[in-house]
């Protein structure tokens, strides 16, 4: 399975609709597993940034495979690593907002959102992975 506009689509609703739950606004951004940009989805009322940071966001989980959440903890025990990454690897942004999309075990893509509470913007997160799967 590959991503393409109209999944990405479908997941950021997915993800949007999350929010609303939540009471907040927030930016989805898509990315490929090699962390093109396929859709970013500002939400009406959030900062700035958020375009920028959800897809940093999700570019790290793409490129780890693991949720950005995983990440913020796997820096703890080398915060050197983690702290330095942003500098070699442009664009990428390990704090917590983003979950790999994965497809018969292989990584195809990344959703990463921001707005919220780090934990409001992975449960988004998580919520537009799920249409992958469901």
């Amino acid at each position: 399975m590959q991503l393409n506009l109209e999944l990405a689509e479908k997941m950021a609703k997915a993800a949007r609709e999350k929010a609303k739950q939540l009471g907040i606004s927030i930016t989805v951004s898509i990315v490929d597993n090699a962390g093109r940009l396929i859709l970013t989805m500002r939400g009406d009322g959030t900062g700035f940034l958020t375009p920028e940071t959800s897809r940093g966001k999700a570019v790290a989980a793409a490129a780890f495979g693991l949720p950005t959440k995983q990440m913020v903890e796997l820096q703890k025990n080398n915060p050197a690593f983690w702290n330095a990454l942003p500098a070699f690897a442009d664009g990428l942004l390990p704090t917590t907002g983003a979950v790999p999309i994965k497809y018969n075990g292989q990584v195809i893509g990344a959703v990463g959102c921001g707005g919220g509470t780090g934990d409001q913007d992975h449960e988004c997160a998580l919520a537009g992975a799920e249409i992958v799967t469901a």
